[in-house]
C-alpha cells in the first residue's frame, strides 16, 4: 500500500496510515460519474485532556484510545472516545446545564435539535469508551467519583439503561459547558461508510479518572487499552511507528502541540468549517489531501 499525506493546519504535509488499494477504482468511479457518494452518518468526538505530570515537558495531555486489532475499520489506531449519534441522543428529556441547544446550534452551524444530539452523543460515548462523565447537579459541581459510576457505565455499555436514565437517577444533569467545539470532520466521499463528526475538547474533571473499559465488563468494545500522551509524544509515536494515528487525530494533535496550559485550549474558538479530506490517485498512488484549516481566536 501507498502511504498517503494529509495537508495540515498551516498547508504543510502530513504523513497518515496507508489507504487501500481499492479506493483508487472507487475514485474513478465517482469521477465518472458511476458512484453516488454515502449519506454522511452524524457522530461525535471528545478530546480529552488534563494537565501533565511535571518533569514531563508537556504542559498538556490527551487520553487515546486503542482499537482492537479485531475491527474492520482502522484496527489497532489510536483515537480520541467517540461514536455515532443513535435515537436515544434525540431524547429532549434529558438534563440540560451550560448553553442552550439554540446558543450551541449558532457555535457549530446546525438546528438546536441536531446540535442537543450532537452534544448528547458526545457526552454518551466519552462516558461508555472511558469511563469519564461530563455532567453535574443541577446546581453546581461535577460528577467526580469514577468509582461509583462503574456500574452505570457496565449498564449503558450491555444496553440495559440509557443515558438519560443514569443522569435522572443520580439527579445530573448534562454540562454542555464543559464542551469546546473544536472541529468538523467529514469522511471523504470515496468512503462506503462514512460520518460527520463533531470533535469537542474538554478537561477530566476532578475526581475522575479514565479507563478503556469498566472493571468487570468482558467484553473491551472497540478499545482494548488507553493512554495519556502529551500531543508532540504522540505525533512522535507515530512517526516512529510506534502507534497508528487516523489523519483527523493527527491534525488535531498538531493544533494542541502549540499551547501548554488546558484553560488556554479551552478557551480557543475553533471555526467550524466542515473539514473534506479528498482521496486522489496520482501517477498510481493513492493519497489523502485536504484544505487550508482556519481558526479564530478570542
Amino acid at each position: 500500500m501507498n502511504e498517503p499525506r494529509v495537508e495540515g493546519p498551516a498547508g504543510e504535509s502530513v504523513a497518515g496510515p496507508a489507504l487501500p488499494r481499492v479506493l483508487a477504482e472507487r475514485v474513478r468511479e465517482l469521477s465518472d460519474g458511476r458512484l453516488t457518494p454515502a449519506v454522511p452518518r452524524d457522530a461525535a468526538t471528545v478530546i480529552l485532556l488534563r494537565p501533565a505530570e511535571e518533569g514531563t515537558g508537556a504542559g498538556v495531555e490527551a487520553f487515546l484510545l486503542r482499537r482492537t486489532a479485531e475491527l474492520e475499520f482502522a484496527p489497532g489506531a489510536c483515537v480520541f472516545p467517540g461514536g455515532s449519534v443513535d435515537e436515544r441522543d434525540t431524547d429532549t428529556g434529558i438534563g440540560w446545564a451550560g448553553p442552550d441547544p439554540e446558543d450551541f446550534g449558532v457555535r457549530l452551524g446546525v438546528p438546536p435539535e441536531r446540535a442537543r444530539a450532537l452534544v448528547c452523543a458526545a457526552i454518551r460515548e466519552t462516558f461508555e469508551e472511558s469511563g469519564v462523565l461530563l455532567a453535574g447537579g443541577d446546581g453546581a459541581g461535577l460528577a467526580s467519583d469514577s468509582a461509583a459510576l462503574a456500574a452505570d457505565r457496565h449498564a449503558l455499555l450491555t444496553g440495559t439503561t440509557s443515558l438519560g436514565e443514569v443522569l435522572s437517577r443520580r439527579g445530573l444533569v448534562l454540562r454542555a459547558d464543559l464542551l469546546t467545539p473544536w472541529a468538523r470532520w467529514i469522511t471523504p466521499e470515496v468512503s462506503p461508510r462514512r460520518f460527520d463528526t463533531w470533535f469537542f475538547a474538554a478537561a477530566l474533571p476532578p475526581g475522575q479518572t479514565a479507563t478503556a473499559a469498566p472493571e468487570g465488563h468482558a467484553d473491551p468494545g472497540e478499545s482494548d487499552s488507553g493512554t495519556w500522551l502529551g500531543p508532540a509524544v504522540a505525533l512522535e509515536a507515530a512517526e516512529a511507528g510506534r502507534i497508528t494515528l487516523l489523519p483527523p487525530t493527527m491534525v488535531t494533535l498538531r493544533e494542541l502541540a502549540g499551547d501548554h496550559d488546558v484553560g488556554t485550549i479551552l478557551a480557543r474558538r475553533m471555526v467550524m468549517t466542515p473539514r473534506l479530506p479528498r482521496v486522489v490517485v496520482e501517477d498510481g498512488k493513492v493519497r489523502l489531501t485536504m484544505p487550508r484549516i482556519g481558526e479564530e481566536r478570542p
